[in-house]
């Protein structure tokens, strides 16, 4: 919580960026990240929905229990005011519409996105090779090529190709291949 000229305001914003399991060379700008700014609130011991919260929280942690009942441990939910997403370097960022986020469901895929992404990137190389040159049409020497990420309705992959007859000029692009 901030302190502001003696002030305490509730006003938080929460940085998240997703795990770095799909790809020994995803890091950094080239992770998907959301700013989510807010207000904090103590949820109340009564709350409708703390059962779950206790749940959730004992599933996660080992020592919740011995913790959880104390007077000084409260639970804490951030209300979301604005959101802003940026997909990777080189993609996609913007505002999300708060009741939307709200609204949103996790994708079907969302779970395993991670594993299926190492396998295509470790064991389909070659496929991934021919999905370029057939399907996207690159028609230069590829030198590295990555699906990012998966999804219900695709894939996005990112390939990164000489430019030019110099052999240290290189360009990437970032396509996404929809599934039916």
């Amino acid at each position: 919580l901030n302190n502001k000229d003696g002030k305490f305001s509730n006003l938080v914003t929460l940085f998240t960026q997703l795990a770095d399991g799909s790809s020994e060379n995803k890091k950094g700008q080239d992770v998907g990240r959301c700013s989510i700014t807010g207000r904090v609130e103590k949820i109340p011991r009564n709350a409708p929905d703390m059962d779950a919260l206790r749940m959730r929280y004992s599933l996660t942690h080992a020592y919740a229990d011995q913790v959880m009942d104390s007077p000084k441990f409260a639970f804490y939910r951030l209300l979301p005011e604005k959101i802003y997403y940026v997909g990777g370097f080189g993609v996609m960022a913007k505002w999300v519409n708060v009741q939307d986020y709200r609204d949103a469901a996790p994708d079907i895929l969302a779970k395993e996105a991670n594993e299926i992404v190492a396998k295509l990137n470790r064991e389909y190389m070659t496929d991934l090779i021919s999905t370029a040159q057939h399907l996207l049409g690159v028609t230069t020497e590829i030198e590295d090529i990555r699906v990012t990420n998966v999804d219900r309705l695709g894939m996005d992959v990112r390939i990164t190709r000489q430019l030019g007859t110099r052999r240290n000029k290189l360009s990437t692009d970032e396509f996404r291949i929809g599934f039916r």
